[in-house]
């Protein structure tokens, strides 16, 4: 089996992490810059944009989540809601995730012939950003899971972190040590899914 499809299984969503992470603060993010910067995007628009929160940061972000979730959930069902946030909140670190709306609708005067597509192109860049940097981090032994609580929260961290008007939150990627390993992963059959011809 090749290293990469390796890479690719034993990337898995964590959800009990901690702090003991053996990379610094400064080595996480120039591994995340890297794999961003490597990661290809249509007509090179490099429409990525990414926040790495550590420490107080990191543990803000949740809060911040915290109170724009409380009056939306069900009051039963809150505690649950705060025990997973917590949860989050006891990793190292968090990634946001963004895209450059301003880039895509400078591509999409200039090209107007593909301008529907830039937004898809965006996205499926987006997508392969986090993907490759959550890759990246399961290879140094950090586990990490992707969270989507934008836009509920996207005003509050736009405020709390100076973020300009035209980056949109795509998603979160909280990472830290391993605590718990995830348990087993579950395929669905070949013959639903792939089909080959000759």
């Amino acid at each position: 089996m090749s290293k990469f499809v390796e890479s690719l299984k034993n990337r898995r969503s964590i959800y009990h992490l901690g702090e003991n992470i053996s990379l610094s603060n400064n080595e996480v993010e120039e591994l995340i810059k890297e794999v961003v910067r490597e990661t290809p995007t249509a007509f090179n628009s490099q429409t990525q944009r990414v926040v790495i929160l550590f420490g107080d940061a990191h543990k803000k972000l949740w809060s911040i989540t915290e109170e724009a979730l409380k009056p939306l959930t069900p009051a039963e069902a809150f505690p649950n809601t705060q025990a997973k946030l917590n949860g989050f909140a006891a990793g190292k670190g968090t990634i946001l995730f963004f895209e450059d709306t301003d880039v895509v609708k400078s591509l999409q005067e200039q090209f107007s012939l593909y301008a529907e597509n830039f937004p898809i192109w965006s996205e499926q860049a987006s997508g392969m950003t986090q993907s490759n940097v959550w890759v990246a981090l399961s290879e140094e032994n950090i586990g990490a899971n992707l969270q989507h609580y934008n836009p509920v929260i996207d005003e509050e961290v736009a405020k709390e972190w100076a973020i300009p008007a035209s980056w949109k939150l795509r998603g979160q990627m909280v990472f830290g040590s391993i605590e718990t390993p995830a348990g087993e992963r579950e395929y669905m059959a070949d013959e639903d899914r792939f089909k080959s011809f000759s």
